[in-house]
């Protein structure tokens, strides 16, 4: 018997409705059992919209070959790496060596997962400033002499946006190769008009993995969330910036905005430019790229011996079941002697990566969180404060960053590893979102991140137990509310 009888047509077709999707969820989906019980939830307290909801933020792309790695240009890729011995270590620095021995789990871990080669010929330079970030990227595409790819989650087209874009647009003129790749949902602010001055200048631009439907956008939840550049196939830049004049500290809400981005010179460079074409090829308003063995050089330029700090370029998404990057994370975390540093603005760790870092605390690992100390998403503000609160009663030090916004995406350990990219400490990053992280196995780039964090601590606020404890019902309400619903955000 129903707890409330059914008095409608419409209340009946609800109901078989959800009886419906609860058997897809739960036979069909094969989902987390954290994200079935959050979807069953949503579905049954809000019939109508979580089923609207579902529809739009549950498609399941593990199923789906986005991309493909049987093209020409694929294997000529291949074939170079393989060349170059690149998948080997050939430094003569001990200390490179050393770390490649005590690491080469995580390398051929990346390696068979994702076919993410190992480069051990890299310059780094690391920017926590968007006007020294924003003026290193616009010398480069300014120098640029052969091509510029660029692929950003968000492009806004005001001050900063419309400098790029007439940038690029004066280069296409010029006779450089510009590419410009841009998620579906990021990309909307730009005018089509603008979009149009760049083609006929001879650029190229197209949205990554676009929707079929032009009305309704099903892929809405599946966001290519990359930002990376490739000038010339020698220089790259991966990281947290997007573009737009917020990352210059210009929103009045947000304040100044404080994030991590590299800039690489190098090996890497090569696995960057790979990262590039194999997402461009997921648009559909573009023309392919000859890479035959007689032009690969013109992208993948020769590299002098630099012999510097180790790098792999590791992705996910969504139709990658395996989730690398979290699994690299999750290796990091546990292998862990004496420190492990990490920046975020959204921490909502699912349960792997949370009874990790328990462990680590309790292993004597000094183990320190820094988050922003406002939202940009409220919701989700609230489950990190959730979570950081539940590693605070572990022992974790958590520091509330107050000189602005904190956007920066990075984890340092031991001063030997450390990953910087555009993969949050998240769920939606871990496995809805297309992400790319730069894993750099080097002491100098490892102790840099770590300084950084301490020059922040002085601009942050200590969240202690106290602190933690002593907080208003009205937020542990909130807080309780979001976590549960965690998987879904």
């Amino acid at each position: 018997m129903l707890l409330f009888p059914l008095n409608s047509k419409l209340e009946i077709f609800v109901f078989i409705l959800n009886i419906i999707m609860t058997f897809v969820i739960i036979f069909l989906e094969r989902k987390t059992p954290k994200s079935t019980y959050a979807w069953l939830l949503f579905l049954w307290i809000i019939p109508i919209l979580g089923f609207v909801f579902y529809l739009f933020l549950s498609q399941n792309l593990t199923r789906r070959k986005i991309y493909r790695y049987d093209t020409p240009e694929e294997e000529e890729y291949q074939k170079m790496m393989l060349g170059k011995s690149l998948i080997h270590f050939g430094s003569d620095d001990d200390t490179q060596k050393q770390l490649f021995h005590q690491y080469h789990n995580n390398i051929d871990y990346n390696i068979n997962t994702c076919e993410a080669f190992f480069t051990n010929n890299n310059c780094i330079d690391i920017y926590t400033d968007g006007h020294a970030k924003f003026e290193a990227l616009f010398k480069a595409i300014e120098e640029a002499k052969s091509s510029i790819h660029l692929e950003y989650y968000i492009i806004k087209y005001d001050d900063l946006g419309r400098r790029l874009l007439t940038l690029l647009t004066r280069k296409a003129s010029e006779g450089v190769e510009v590419r410009l790749l841009y998620d579906e949902m990021g990309g909307r602010y730009i005018p089509r008009r603008k979009l149009k001055e760049f083609a006929r200048a001879g650029g190229e631009y197209g949205a990554f993995f676009p929707t079929k439907l032009r009305v309704v956008n099903l892929r809405v939840n599946y966001r290519d969330h990359r930002k990376i550049a490739v000038i010339d196939g020698q220089t790259a830049f991966i990281g947290g910036y997007n573009i737009g004049d917020e990352y210059l500290g210009k929103n009045p809400k947000m304040g100044y905005w404080r994030d991590t981005h590299l800039r690489i010179s190098g090996y890497a460079v090569y696995e960057l430019q790979r990262r590039f074409f194999l997402d461009w090829r997921t648009s559909d308003n573009i023309d392919p790229i000859d890479l035959d063995p007689g032009c690969i050089g013109r992208y993948y330029p020769d590299m002098p011996k630099i012999c510097g700090a180790g790098i792999q370029i590791v992705s996910s998404g969504p139709d990658d079941p395996n989730q690398v990057i979290k699994q690299d994370f999750l290796r990091m975390i546990t292998n862990a002697k004496e420190h492990i540093y990490i920046q975020s603005p959204y921490f909502v760790p699912d349960e792997s990566v949370l009874e990790s870092l328990k462990i680590a605390i309790l292993s004597g690992v000094d183990v320190r969180i820094m988050i922003p100390d406002k939202p940009d998403h409220i919701f989700i503000y609230w489950a990190t404060l959730a979570y950081v609160g539940e590693l605070v009663e572990y022992g974790a030090k958590i520091y509330i960053y107050e000189n602005g916004f904190l956007h920066a995406k990075t984890i340092t350990v031991d001063d030997e590893i450390c990953a910087v990219g555009s993969c949050n400490f998240d769920i939606r990053s871990f496995s809805l979102n297309f992400e790319s992280n730069a894993f750099v196995y080097d002491q100098g780039t490892a102790t840099a991140l770590r300084h950084i964090f301490h020059r922040d601590i002085e601009k942050s606020q200590r969240y202690d137990l106290e602190t933690y404890r002593s907080r208003p019902r009205r937020i542990k309400i909130k807080e309780s509310i979001s976590r549960l619903f965690a998987p879904l955000l």
